[in-house]
Formats: C-alpha cells, structure tokens, sequence
C-alpha cells in the first residue's frame, strides 16, 4: 500500500495593489478590488469572486503574526461548516503594494468549537525539496502553533485571540 505525496510547488505569491484596486492572485489573475483598509494591525481586502464554490471573498492580513483569515462566501449549494480559513505565510506591506507568500500551512477555524491544521505535508515535502529553507519552514510551524494555541485558548475564538494581543479586527 503506497501513500500518494503530495504534488510538491513553490510558494505561492499574491499582490495586493492598493492603488490601483486589484488582486493578482497566484496564478496570475487579476481581480479587482471593492474594498481596501490598511489598519494598524495590517490590511483589509473585499473583493468579488468568479468561483464556482463561493461568490465573494474577504481577508485580513496581519503580518505581524505571519496570519491571513479569510471568510469564503459560499453560494448555498457548497456552504461549508467553518467560519475562517487561516493561511500561514510572509505578509510584506509595501506603500501601495502589498504582497504574500504562503508557507503551506493552513487552519480551519469553527467558533467556539475547533481548529484544524492542514497540509503539513506539503510544507515538509516542500522543505525537503529545498524550495522552502529550514528557517522559513520552522517560521511557519511557529507562527501556525502560535495561531492555534492563541485560538484554542480563546474558546476556539479568533476574534478573541486577535483582540488579546492588541489586534482588535472588524470583521465586516
């Protein structure tokens, strides 16, 4: 019984241009922008989304915890049972331009309820690989533990956790 590896790709890159009111996303598309704030605590982006699972798309980037939440929403035929969805990553504010890099890691949090880690595979593959380096790779471990017992101390709360160590979010 062979376990299958998981497909092994750089990081993936995103812009987010404040003037100009786009998004380029990974693969290169660009999207525009309804909403963008910077705040203390880092950057705020709304934007419409032509997927076929969700419909519109808000972030929160707080570079300062190496963290990007993200609400999905979903169109009623792919709802799905969690509330944010947390990249770990290097978040660099420029002054009109911010950008991202993802570091693999991945959590899904359920108010109230839990918090998943997910793809911690691909960051080791990728850290094997040589295309993540040692020190970037354990940046992202700690930041994902420091996200997930913050939150899981909090009652499984990201807001509460955000608001704790000083970086109170709006969500909407």
């Amino acid at each position: 019984m062979s376990e299958e590896r998981p497909h092994i790709h750089r990081p993936k890159v995103e812009t987010f241009d404040i003037a100009a009111r786009t998004n380029v996303d990974p693969k290169g598309f660009v999207r525009p922008v309804e909403h963008y704030r910077e705040e203390p605590w880092g950057l705020y982006m709304a934007r419409h989304a032509d997927h076929p699972r969700f419909h519109y798309l808000e972030s929160w980037i707080i570079p300062e915890l190496g963290i990007r939440a993200s609400i999905f929403h979903f169109t009623p035929e792919h709802v799905r049972d969690w509330d944010f969805y947390v990249d770990i990553g290097d978040f660099t504010r420029g002054e009109q331009v911010w950008t991202s890099e993802d570091h693999y890691l991945d959590l899904i949090v359920q108010t109230g309820r839990s918090i998943e880690l997910l793809d911690v595979d691909e960051l080791l593959e990728a850290n094997t690989a040589g295309i993540l380096d040692p020190k970037t790779s354990e940046r992202a471990m700690l930041n994902a533990a420091r996200a997930i017992d913050g939150i899981a101390a909090h009652g499984h709360d990201l807001d509460a956790w955000l608001t704790s160590v000083g970086m109170p979010v709006t969500w909407r």
